[in-house]
């Protein structure tokens, strides 16, 4: 065999423990993470892009699949079958540079949102509508926004994730 990527599962919140234990180990990974800009300021300004997961670029058969069961916090592979599935080399590096794209242009924000500028929305029940950006809410990375339903003129409040919403350039 010979080396590729695999997805390594961690216990929830404990990613930062086993990337630095590969990390000693001397093991290439890639454990993608995003700037954020948290409501609260003590809170965490960096967040694992896929919470639970870490890639591994290793020889499986050289190093042992217990090598990464057996470590203290993870899970083991992601796999099918009772095989670890591996991933595709090109997989990586589009995510690699698509996590460089986002941290580049400031990470997880929406400060540029003013009350008032219009949003799409992107993902959930209502993907697809157009609304008004109302407030950033306290808590954990949501906002409130406008929505005008068919054939009533009142605006609807909607809670919403940030993830959710696109600005609309006008």
């Amino acid at each position: 065999m010979s080396l590729q990527w695999y997805v390594l599962r961690s216990k929830p919140r404990k990613e930062d423990v086993v990337w630095r234990q590969i990390q000693s180990q001397g093991l290439e990974n890639f454990f993608p993470r995003i700037r954020v800009h948290p409501v609260n300021p003590r809170a965490s300004k960096v967040k694992p892009f896929f919470p639970g997961y870490m890639f591994i670029h290793a020889d499986l058969e050289d190093l042992g699949i217990s090598t990464f069961q057996w470590m203290p916090h993870t899970l083991g592979f992601v796999s099918f079958d009772g095989e670890p599935a591996s991933v595709p080399d090109h997989i990586v590096k589009e995510l690699k540079l698509r996590i460089l794209e986002i941290n580049e242009a400031g990470g997880e924000v929406f400060d540029g949102l003013e009350s008032g500028d219009d949003v799409r929305i992107q993902d959930g029940p209502f993907s697809g509508y157009d609304a008004i950006f109302d407030a950033r809410l306290p808590g954990n990375e949501r906002v409130r926004v406008l929505m005008q339903l068919i054939n009533d003129k009142r605006q609807i409040p909607v809670e919403l994730k940030t993830s959710q919403i696109s600005k609309l350039d006008n």
